[in-house]
């Protein structure tokens, strides 16, 4: 099976603006790509799993909570499984690898955000791959306060 990993890109400027890239990703294994917004800050997407198709995250704008979880029985997942969180920004251009296997979510940190998904299946390859669970079942989006 993958491993999560995380890409790290980086950003330039000069008089004429910025430049973000990650040198490091590869398209290889991308069939498709689509871009997520929410309605609101603080509101959560999860959790959506896949045991094959594999995706990449990154966040165009704003920042974003990412979870991850390592999914154990895909009818009846247990609750006591313990969830990768992930904080992506714009500011620091990295690429999130969510391997098959996983169920993901996220909660929108700004009220901008925008994030990038590429996708290593077909919509029709997903639709056959897709496993959904209560957006609360891992519930990690509590922001900590310091």
């Amino acid at each position: 099976m993958d491993q999560i990993w995380i890409g790290e890109g980086l950003r330039s400027w000069d008089d004429r603006g910025s430049v973000s890239f990650n040198n490091d990703f590869h398209f290889d294994s991308v069939k498709r790509y689509y871009v997520l917004t929410n309605h609101r800050r603080g509101f959560v997407r999860a959790w959506h799993g896949h045991k094959e198709e594999s995706k990449w995250v990154t966040v165009l704008r704003g920042a974003a909570l990412i979870g991850l979880v390592n999914i154990d029985d895909w009818t009846q997942p247990s609750k006591d499984l313990i969830p990768f969180k992930f904080v992506l920004t714009e500011h620091t251009p990295q690429i999130l690898h969510i391997p098959g296997g996983y169920a993901n979510g996220f909660k929108t940190l700004t009220e901008d955000a925008i994030l990038l998904f590429f996708s290593s299946a077909t919509v029709e390859e997903s639709r056959r791959d897709d496993y959904r669970y209560f957006a609360r079942y891992w519930d990690i989006w509590e922001e900590n306060e310091r």
